[in-house]
């Protein structure tokens, strides 16, 4: 990571969470009233190849919910309501502002993905994995919704993660390694944008 990027990440991160302090407060609130503790979800995810961290999210998911592999149609009931409209708007990825600011990710690359599809896809990783994983990204933006939808249609466990491995992991690598090759502060700032404008628009 350049020092260009880590002042970017570092400068907005610590903005946001100023300003997105009482967003931040009222979600908490939100969701300890309206589905109890607790209030956040840990999930690892990975840096690298080889090495892991703990992504902070706002916890979506009923606290017995299945947590193994990604969110599909088979998982679709053991979202909250609170959750289904967080996800919506994307502010259940508030607190990893401070995963940003700890270095864990940056604001713009790759998202972090889970041990099981590192592993399961490790040369592909080694490459995508060469960008600090992001908290938005070329991927996201251009990939979301039609991973959303393909994941949607999956009744089990076992079928969606065959579809994402199979289908989505290397659409989205593909878009991941096209911003490797053009990353830079005007990019991220630009995607950064999109996002803003993305998440304004799902409001």
């Amino acid at each position: 990571m350049t020092w260009g990027k880590r002042c970017l990440d570092v400068s907005v991160a610590a903005l946001m969470l100023v300003l997105l302090s009482p967003v931040i407060l009222i979600v908490a609130v939100a969701i300890a009233v309206l589905d109890g503790r607790p209030i956040f979800y840990a999930s690892e995810r990975m840096k690298t190849r080889h090495q892991a961290f703990t992504l902070l999210k706002f916890r979506t998911m009923h606290a017995s919910g299945a947590r193994q592999g990604v969110t599909g149609g088979d998982k679709a009931g053991a979202i909250t309501r609170t959750g289904r409209w967080l996800r919506a708007v994307r502010l259940d990825e508030l607190p990893q502002l401070l995963n940003i600011l700890r270095g864990d990710i940056s604001l713009v690359g790759p998202r972090p993905p889970l041990r099981l599809y590192v592993e399961a896809a490790p040369e592909l990783y080694d490459q995508v994995l060469q960008a600090r994983p992001g908290l938005t990204g070329l991927a996201t933006l251009m990939y979301h919704r039609h991973e959303a939808d393909i994941l949607a249609a999956c009744t089990t466990p076992a079928q969606t993660h065959e579809a994402y491995l199979r289908r989505c992991v290397p659409a989205k690598a593909r878009l991941d390694l096209i911003y490797l090759r053009h990353q830079s502060v005007c990019f991220d700032l630009w995607l950064l944008w999109r996002t803003i404008c993305s998440v304004l628009r799902l409001g």
